[in-house]
C-alpha cells in the first residue's frame, strides 16, 4: 500500500516510509524525538473550528468529511503538500500520521482518500493502491 494511516500513538509498524503527521496540534505526550517525522503538515489539518465542531464524533463523520475536503480545496498550501506526497509516493511508502483514538473516523482517513483522487494520472495507480 502507497498511501497509509497510523496513530501516532501505537508502536510504529513501519519505519521505512515517509512519515507525516497531519493534525494541526502537536499530540500530547509524543516527543519530537520519538514521533520519528519525516514532516509536520499542521495547515493540512482540519481547521481549529471544524475539528472543535467534530471532536471525534462518528456520527458526524459523514458531514465532517465533506466540510473537511472543502477546506482542504481552499487551502493555500495544498498544491505545495500534493507535490511532496507526489514526489514521495513515488519512492516509497507515505505514512499519515494522527494522534485520534478513533482509527476509522479522523482526519487521515479522509485526507488519505482526497490524496488518492488527486494524484489520480500523475502518480503511477500502483502506488495508490490499498
Amino acid at each position: 500500500m502507497a498511501i497509509k494511516c497510523e496513530r501516532i500513538y501505537t508502536k510504529p509498524a513501519d519505519l521505512t516510509g515517509f512519515r507525516v503527521l497531519v493534525d494541526r496540534l502537536w499530540p500530547r505526550g509524543i516527543s519530537k524525538v520519538n514521533a520519528q517525522l519525516d514532516t509536520w503538515e499542521k495547515a493540512i489539518g482540519p481547521s481549529t473550528d471544524l475539528r472543535k465542531w467534530f471532536n471525534h464524533d462518528p456520527e458526524k463523520f459523514a458531514a465532517f468529511q465533506t466540510k473537511y475536503r472543502a477546506e482542504l480545496q481552499a487551502n493555500p498550501a495544498l498544491p505545495d503538500f500534493l507535490k511532496v506526497i507526489a514526489t514521495q509516493v513515488a519512492k516509497q511508502d507515505v505514512i499519515l500520521l494522527f494522534g485520534a483514538k478513533d482509527e476509522t473516523h479522523n482526519q487521515a482517513i479522509v485526507l488519505k482518500d482526497f490524496l488518492k483522487t488527486q494524484l489520480a494520472g500523475k502518480v503511477p495507480a500502483e502506488r495508490l493502491q490499498d
